[in-house]
């Protein structure tokens, strides 16, 4: 269909999604009247689609203000949340409000690295160790191939994995504001050659998925994958009693049977109430990679009683954010960011802190709920 109007993938202006859009009504039979209207360029938008046709649209809505004490992201903050599920915004906005209660959340960025982790087929475990001592003696000559391909990047760290005739290196890499999958991946080609040239190792795939990208993984969990960020916050025992209708020591309850128990017993990456959830409101509204919500998803929440008080934190050790390319180019999803001040460069940590602040209040709100007992009640309350 595409071919026969000779249309392009890339640069296609107006007139073009115009055409295109008519022709898969024609296909398909179906009145495509919303999906036509759109705000951004068309053209700059083919830098993000192939074969567009229109765009689809999410309410977007706001929790806050919530008060953040990070190393980047300091002050008070209205967070953009695009969600099509009911109760999520307000159950957020209930945890930032407790959480400022208690003098808001304390947050860090512990590690930054994104990785890409390529395959080489070896001619047997001697052959494979000989290509490790290569690297391993060559690293000033491959962080030079690395800068050749970017001005940003930089290789921090390569990790090898024997396996028989399996070869699997894991490349990290500093990579500035971007999210930095794109530049990660071409670093890597360009160091593969390198280790193709010298030792006689084929690469089989770039990608071999000890990244692990965009996959709930034991590897990124433990050694991190993008920002590992933690927040964490406390909470007096009155207004935990007050706002959130349960004692300190349900809530710790809860946390342990249903976070940490229930989780261990069905093997799941990660032990947290929902925090895909607060994840992948955010990455919609600011146009991070929606994919990379399943490395966020494997967030460890912790509860404890500190004399009557709550102490509330979580883990992320994958928060895969970015504040320049990609879809932050959208005008949308960069006026989300500007709400945040978290568009352009030097943001990149501000908004992965933003991130982990605002899925600790979603935690600590559906964990207290669940601890009272008012989780069903909430959603028929606001009719969802």
């Amino acid at each position: 269909m595409e071919e026969k109007r000779g249309l392009k993938n890339r640069g296609y202006t107006h007139a073009d999604v115009d055409e295109r859009r008519k022709a898969v009504e024609e296909f398909t039979g179906t009145n495509l009247e919303s999906i036509s209207k759109y705000c951004f360029d068309s053209e700059k938008a083919s830098k993000n689609v192939e074969n567009m046709i229109g765009a689809t649209q999410m309410p977007l809505g706001f929790a806050g203000p919530m008060t953040i004490n990070g190393d980047h992201a300091k002050g008070e903050f209205l967070v953009p949340l695009a969600t099509t599920e009911g109760a999520l915004i307000a159950s957020i906005s209930r945890g930032m409000s407790v959480i400022n209660g208690g003098g808001g959340a304390r947050v860090k960025v512990f590690q930054d690295g994104m990785t890409r982790a390529p395959v080489f087929r070896t001619n047997g475990i001697d052959h494979c160790k000989e290509v490790i001592d290569w690297i391993e003696g060559n690293r000033d000559l491959l962080s030079s191939v690395v800068g050749k391909t970017t001005s940003h990047g930089k290789l921090t760290s390569i990790e090898s994995y024997p396996a028989g005739r399996n070869l699997f290196t894991r490349l990290t890499y500093s990579t500035g504001d971007a999210m930095g999958m794109n530049m990660a991946t071409i670093a890597t080609e360009a160091v593969c050659k390198e280790i193709e040239e010298h030792t006689g190792a084929i690469m089989v795939s770039v990608s071999g998925n000890m990244c692990s990208d965009k996959k709930a993984a034991a590897i990124n969990m433990i050694k991190g994958r993008g920002k590992t960020v933690i927040a964490e916050a406390t909470i007096p025992k009155d207004i935990v009693e007050k706002r959130l209708h349960a004692s300190t020591g349900s809530i710790v309850e809860t946390s342990i049977r249903k976070n940490l128990i229930g989780s261990s017993l069905s093997v799941t990456l990660g032990a947290n109430a929902h925090a895909a959830n607060m994840i992948a409101a955010l990455y919609i509204a600011t146009g991070q990679d929606p994919a990379q919500v399943v490395s966020g998803s494997m967030t460890t929440t912790m509860c404890e009683d500190i004399d009557g008080d709550l102490y509330i934190a979580v883990r992320m050790p994958s928060v895969e954010v970015g504040t320049v390319g990609g879809g932050t180019r959208l005008p949308s999803q960069s006026e989300a960011l500007a709400m945040i001040g978290c568009l352009g460069d030097g943001k990149a940590s501000k908004l992965a802190e933003i991130v982990a602040a605002t899925v600790l209040a979603g935690e600590l709100s559906t964990i207290s709920a669940q601890a009272a007992g008012h989780l069903g009640k909430a959603h028929q309350e606001l009719g969802r």
